[in-house]
C-alpha cells in the first residue's frame, strides 16, 4: 500500500489494522552501535496508550512491544528493526452496523472508492490505532537524537476544544491525562469531557510541539525544507486538519519589522520563524502547532448514505476518544523526532565536511551541538 513509509534515510512502514492480529513498523536506516531494549521504546508507547483515564477510549491494549531484528546484544546493528504490537482487546462486532454505511467525517466513503473494499473493524488501516507504530519507531529517533546531539521534543496541549490552556510550566505536562500545562485547568478540563461523553459527542484540540538543542543546518531547498517535511509528517497524524510553524497564520497580521528575527552577537533575538528560515534549522526551539479534528465516531446519529447511495443515519457503537488530541501529544512528538533524526542522517550524508569560518551559531547556546 502506497503512503506507508514515512522518511528518506531513516525510513518507517508501517503496517497493520485496528482489528487485525497485529500492528507494527520496520526501521530501515537506524545507525549501529544504538543501546536499545524494549523497555526504551515501552515508555514512550504508555504515554500513548488507551484505556490510561475515562477521558480516553477504553479500549483495553497493554501495547507491548517486540523487537523481532536489527538488536543483538542489546545495541543496534544497522539493519531493519522490526518491532511488532499485538491487538489484544478488538471488539469487531461494535461495527458490525457500519459495514454497508459511511460515516460522516471518516475515512469510509473514501477507502469505499479508492480501494473498492474496506475493513469496516474499527476503521481498519485509517484507524488511529496505528500511531502506536509510529511511537515506537519515535522512541528509537528520540534516543539516538539525545544522545548524539541533546535534542529534547516535547510537547503540551495548549487548547481543548473552546478551552484555551494557558503555558504555566513543562512539570505539569505529565502530571495529567490531558498533557496539559497548567495543573490548575485540569478540573475544567475534565469536566467539559465528562458533559461532551455524556452528549455522545466529540471535539478537537490544539498541541503544541518543541524540538530544543537542535543543530543548525538540518533541511533542503526547494523541495525538502524541515518545516515542509515536519507539517507532512504531522498531516499524516490522524485527524490533524492544520499545522503551523513558529508565528504560523498569526504572521499575516505582523509586519515585517516585527516578524523578521532580528539577530545579534548573543544570537537571535526573537523566533516567529519557528526555527526554521529557507527550509533549514536556525539553531532555535523549532516550534510546530498542530490542529486536531472532533472525533468522527460519535454516538450521536448523523445523516448519511449506504453503499448502495440510499439515505441512512448513522450512530457509531464501540470505544471511541471522545477528543483524540487527548492522546496526540506523544505521538506529534514522535512524528517530529523522526523527521529530524532523518534530515541529521541526510545532513552527514551531504554536508559532513562543511565548516564555517565563524565561532558562533546565532541562536545556540555555548556547548550547543553541531553536525
Amino acid at each position: 500500500m502506497a503512503g506507508s513509509t514515512l522518511g528518506e534515510l531513516f525510513r518507517v512502514t508501517n503496517f497493520g489494522e485496528s482489528h487485525g492480529p497485529a500492528i507494527g513498523c520496520v526501521v530501515d536506516g537506524c545507525p549501529p552501535g544504538l543501546a536499545l531494549s524494549e523497555a526504551d521504546i515501552q515508555f514512550e508507547l504508555d504515554r500513548r496508550r488507551p484505556g490510561t483515564s475515562r477521558h480516553v477510549t477504553q479500549r483495553q491494549e497493554p501495547d507491548q512491544v517486540e523487537i523481532l531484528s536489527g538488536v543483538y546484544q542489546g545495541v543496534t546493528t544497522g539493519t531493519p528493526i522490526a518491532l511488532l504490537i499485538r491487538n489484544q482487546d478488538a471488539r469487531s462486532k461494535d461495527y458490525g452496523n457500519i459495514a454497508e454505511t459511511f460515516r460522516p467525517g471518516h475515512a469510509d466513503y473514501t477507502y469505499w472508492h479508492k480501494y473498492g473494499v474496506r475493513d469496516p473493524r474499527g476503521g481498519g488501516r485509517s484507524s488511529a490505532r496505528l500511531t502506536a507504530p509510529t511511537v515506537a519507531a519515535g522512541a528509537i529517533a528520540r534516543k539516538w537524537l539525545k544522545e548524539h546531539y541533546g535534542v529534547q521534543v516535547r510537547g503540551y496541549m495548549s487548547a481543548l476544544g473552546p478551552i484555551e490552556i494557558p503555558f504555566a510550566s513543562w512539570d505539569a505536562v505529565p502530571e495529567n491525562p490531558f498533557y496539559a500545562p497548567n495543573a490548575d485547568i485540569v478540573p475544567q478540563l475534565e469536566a467539559y469531557m465528562d458533559e461532551l461523553r455524556r452528549d455522545g459527542d466529540s471535539i478537537g484540540a490544539r498541541i503544541e510541539v518543541v524540538a530544543e538543542n537542535v543543530p543548525v543546518g538540518l533541511g533542503e531547498p526547494i523541495y525538502d525544507r524541515l518545516d515542509a517535511d515536519i507539517a507532512y509528517a504531522m498531516m499524516g497524524l490522524n485527524a490533524v486538519k492544520g499545522v503551523e510553524i513558529g508565528a504560523g497564520f498569526a504572521s499575516v497580521a505582523q509586519r515585517g519589522s516585527e516578524h523578521g528575527d532580528e539577530l545579534n552577537p548573543a544570537g537571535f533575538a526573537s523566533n516567529h520563524a519557528g526555527g526554521v528560515l529557507g527550509g533549514i534549522s536556525t539553531g532555535q526551539p523549532i516550534t510546530v502547532s498542530i490542529a486536531i479534528k472532533p472525533t468522527s465516531s460519535i454516538r450521536t446519529g448523523r445523516q448519511s448514505i449506504d453503499k448502495a447511495g440510499e439515505p441512512v443515519e448513522v450512530s457509531t457503537l464501540g470505544r471511541h476518544d471522545p477528543c483524540v488530541g487527548i492522546r496526540a501529544t506523544p505521538i506529534a512528538e514522535s512524528l517530529m523526532a523522526l523527521v529530524l533524526i532523518d534530515h541529521v542522517l541526510r545532513h552527514r550524508a551531504l554536508c559532513a565536511d562543511v565548516r564555517v569560518s565563524t565561532p558562533v551559531i546565532p541562536g545556540q547556546a555555548p556547548g550547543s551541538p553541531t553536525l
